[in-house]
């Protein structure tokens, strides 16, 4: 009668121990993505500062805007609605 219960027990620390490993583990990772994400967005700073002390321009692919969409395939049926 008491190996049930030792086993329901054994069950329920290794799914304490779990849950909280977990936990932990969504937590660094949300750490590393914030510095992640915020090392980033420094490499960009630093890049152009770089740009600006050697007297370039910025690049030009990163100034002009996309071009304008192309004319696409428009089915009949949405344009009987």
């Amino acid at each position: 009668m008491t190996y049930p219960w030792f086993i329901a027990g054994a069950s329920l620390v290794v799914a304490l121990v779990a849950w909280s490993r977990a936990r932990r583990s969504a937590q660094r990772l949300a750490q590393l993505s914030e510095m992640y994400w915020e090392l980033k967005y420094q490499l960009g700073e630093l890049r152009l500062r770089l740009q600006r002390i050697e007297g370039e321009q910025p690049s030009v692919a990163s100034q002009t805007a996309p071009p304008p969409p192309g004319e696409g395939f428009v089915p009949l049926t949405s344009l009987k609605r």
